[in-house]
């Protein structure tokens, strides 16, 4: 059976949160609607774009609401500039491809964003399988995304691991059967727990990752 390392992109690989508030207030600023960092952090964060155009652009047609938010996207990745990974992640790729296991980014990023985003990052050659929320039936929090990366990698969820940032995406990879590692870039450890995150992580240096990898992998009990 096959083990897996699973990654949302936004809030994971990258700390982008603060650049896409940025890129929802321009846009959305020219509407004339407020988005601060608790309409972000309750309404945006994790979420997927057509289900924040009906909370922010309920007057607006559903092709007025999908053009906006494309002029939200661009405008992101307009000012993507040149993002650093989250620390440590690089390694864990090392280290998960010297072991035999399989890693995908899992994202409700919008295809453009992630295939530009990891470009920035380098690691466009690193993480070539790439699930996209809004490429699949149904996004997260639902929990197909998870499980077409486990189907596409031939990988087991009882011996995988994923890694999220935001309540949604916790809830979908529990969904898969996955267990969470949960990254504090905007959300506290004690929120990210709460919602079933096994512990979370400043970053991926943290010495608790690899324990709970090597639990994970090796046969008997899984943590």
């Amino acid at each position: 059976m096959k083990s897996a390392l699973l990654f949302d992109l936004d809030g994971t690989l990258v700390d982008s949160d603060a650049d896409h508030l940025r890129a929802f207030q321009r846009v959305f600023g020219e509407l004339g609607i407020d988005v601060d960092k608790q309409a972000y952090a309750t309404r945006i964060h994790g979420a997927e774009n057509a289900e924040i155009g009906r909370w922010f652009l309920p007057s607006l047609t559903p092709e007025q609401r999908a053009a906006t938010l494309d002029a939200k996207e661009a405008s992101y990745r307009e000012h993507l500039g040149a993002p650093e990974p989250i620390a440590g992640v690089v390694a864990l790729l090392d280290f998960a491809a010297a072991n035999g296991i399989g890693y995908a980014v899992v994202t409700n990023a919008p295809r453009a964003n992630v295939d530009a985003v990891l470009g920035a990052l380098g690691l466009g050659a690193r993480l070539p399988l790439r699930v996209v929320g809004g490429e699949v039936e149904r996004a997260k929090p639902d929990p197909l995304p998870y499980l077409t990366a486990l189907r596409r990698l031939g990988a087991e969820a009882d011996r995988s691991l994923a890694f999220e940032d935001s309540l949604s995406g916790v809830r979908s990879a529990l969904g898969a059967g996955l267990a969470v590692v949960g990254l504090t870039t905007t959300l506290a450890a004690a929120t990210l727990i709460r919602a079933g995150a096994v512990f979370a992580v400043a970053d991926f240096t943290d010495p608790r990752i690899a324990a709970l990898i090597e639990r994970r992998t090796s046969p008997g009990e899984k943590a």
